[in-house]
């Protein structure tokens, strides 16, 4: 398939449009863009399929990245103030958590564990690092982590529309019509 435009180019557009999208008043995080526009192409590519299971599979990590931070706000003060306690329990709410994440996988809409783990880490990195439309909020970073993780194959989608031309079919040939291999005149 040839290129219309170089993808270097509408990926590098694309790209830039992230700054508007992230960069407004609700301080979303723009690279979860980027994150589920990689995820679909290491999955193989921008597909329905593909695209599917990553926006099924994504908001279910970061669910699960959002109850480990609950779980831990929630028992921290319980455990006293030293660093030692505050740092196993929560190595004890990720170890439940993330095995919990983990057995999820197995059920068949949730199969694309690696989808999840992106979605977790993309949570974390918009809680922790300040994004979201209610700063400090724990439902608000998990409201714009999904949102801007749902964009990303959005992304992927229409940058491949940009840069590839499309194929026509070629028109049904007399030949086409008969079983393989067999010349027309000896089909008649």
């Amino acid at each position: 398939m040839s290129e219309r435009i170089p993808h270097e180019i509408t990926a590098s557009v694309l790209a830039a449009t992230t700054a508007f999208v992230g960069g407004t008043a609700l301080n979303l995080p723009p690279w979860a863009i980027f994150i589920s526009w990689a995820g679909l192409h290491l999955m193989g590519g921008p597909s329905l399929a593909n695209a599917t299971r990553l926006w099924a599979a994504m908001p279910v990590g970061s669910a699960f990245a959002l109850a480990i931070v609950l779980a831990d706000q929630h028992l921290a003060p319980h455990v006293g103030g030293g660093r030692l306690a505050q740092n196993a329990l929560l190595g004890a709410v990720i170890l439940v958590l993330n095995t919990a994440l983990m057995y999820a996988g197995r059920l068949r809409p949730l199969s694309l564990v690696p989808g999840m783990f992106l979605g977790f880490a993309s949570f974390f990195a918009t809680y922790f690092g300040g994004f979201g439309y209610d700063h400090g909020n724990v439902w608000a970073a998990w409201v714009s982590a999904v949102a801007m993780n749902a964009l990303g194959p959005v992304y992927a989608f229409v940058a491949n529309w940009a840069t590839f031309a499309r194929t026509t079919a070629p028109a049904p040939t007399a030949q086409s019509a008969t079983a393989p291999g067999v010349p027309v005149a000896e089909a008649r």
